[in-house]
């Protein structure tokens, strides 16, 4: 393979690349704690896109466990919304290069 064949190449993988980051950005997960008594729902972005909370579990006596099912939910969003970005970015490369600096 020449040069110009792998530069092609290379062009070809970068717009598929672009391509599947688009479509990770679009997705969109959603997590919850306590039972659905917290639901966060998480972009492909990492970007927390709303929080769901049920009046039942807000107690002024009890603020951290609140805290505590917010701060979960939020991290199982996150979670999922890498591993969907993982997912997507995987089906480009096969497999190959998840850990691209600059990648997301």
């Amino acid at each position: 393979m020449n040069i110009q064949q792998m530069m092609k190449q290379a062009q070809k993988m970068q717009k598929k690349m672009e391509e599947a980051q688009e479509e990770a950005a679009r997705e969109v997960v959603e997590a919850t704690a306590g039972g659905g008594m917290v639901a966060v729902k998480v972009n492909g972005k990492q970007e927390l896109v709303s929080i769901t909370i049920e009046k039942d579990v807000v107690d002024p006596e009890d603020v951290e466990m609140l805290q505590d099912l917010v701060l979960a939910a939020v991290n199982e969003g996150l979670k999922k919304s890498q591993e969907v970005v993982q997912e997507k970015v995987s089906s480009v490369t096969g497999g190959m290069g998840l850990n691209i600096p600059g990648l997301f």
